[in-house]
């Protein structure tokens, strides 16, 4: 297969793994500490990440690779899992789905910054037309969200594009799986602490259904899906593959609907589809 056709692939799984995370989320920190549960699915996919990487005989980073690593972990092993969680306190998760439009740019913007990436001036007009509507709809409000948890959420996308865009520039060098391995395995001896500090005093309360939204933001969201997502962006392109990301609110939305009975509007899906059309033309000028 041919390498650019490769990385949109495996940056499509990724993705659809991704999609999950936030429905799961909405799920989880209804029973769990948003904190806690924050800690406790980095320790879990790390203890997995860390096996992996035994198993494989993985050598390791350079000495000169642990500030990427760092700024990674810190971007998606900490700030993304952790304000997402604090946000979704505040609002469903179908609002937060459509945060997801301002992933693509600020992944791209932070290609050009870390990754040495030069989309064309189209790229960028189709990319900020898409930004802009999502702000739009989330500044006027649907009437489920709330100024804290908008805000949380647009903290949540810029560590995330980072933290995107860090380890893709990383995976060139290191690999896909081994990036987001070593980046989990750097912050465990801070979250692992945290964890069993933030643990609650007992787990009786916690139904089935926080459990499994557990297991999947723990081994899917916070590891399966970055050994797609960063090998796709490390060979299609950060920019342009980090595109795909418009295609997630459309998987999430579905999943908040059929999963967590939640209502999506009209003008969500319409944000979304518009969205997504920017996207098209920004991935053509990439």
């Amino acid at each position: 297969m041919e390498k650019s056709t490769a990385g949109w692939v495996n940056g499509l799984v990724g993705v659809a793994i991704f999609a999950g995370s936030l429905p799961a989320t909405r799920v989880a920190v209804a029973d769990l500490n948003p904190s806690f549960l924050t800690c406790a699915r980095a320790v879990v996919a790390a203890l997995l990440g860390g096996g992996f990487l035994l198993a494989q005989r993985a050598r390791r980073p350079a000495a000169a690779d642990v500030p990427s690593l760092a700024i990674a972990a810190l971007g998606v092993v900490v700030g993304f899992p952790l304000l997402t969680a604090l946000a979704l306190q505040h609002m469903t998760s179908a609002h937060s789905i459509v945060f997801v439009g301002l992933l693509p740019l600020s992944t791209a913007i932070f290609a050009v910054l870390r990754g040495g990436e030069r989309p064309r001036g189209l790229f960028w007009v189709f990319s900020l037309a898409g930004a802009a509507v999502v702000a739009g709809y989330a500044a006027l409000g649907s009437g489920q969200g709330s100024l804290i948890g908008d805000l949380l959420m647009l903290g949540a996308v810029l560590v995330c594009g980072m933290g995107y865009a860090e380890g893709a520039r990383l995976s060139r060098k290191l690999g896909g799986w081994q990036v987001i391995s070593w980046a989990l395995i750097l912050s465990l001896p801070l979250m692992l602490p945290l964890a069993l500090w933030l643990a609650p005093a007992s787990l009786a309360h916690v139904r089935s259904a926080t459990w499994l939204s557990f297991v999947y933001v723990a081994v899917f969201s916070q590891l399966i899906g970055f050994v797609f997502w960063y090998r796709g962006l490390a060979q299609g392109g950060i920019a342009a593959v980090g595109q795909l990301q418009l295609l997630q609110p459309f998987m999430g939305l579905a999943l908040a609907a059929v999963l967590l009975q939640e209502q999506v509007s009209g003008s969500m899906l319409v944000v979304t589809l518009v969205a997504v059309v920017c996207v098209a033309g920004a991935k053509k000028y990439a």
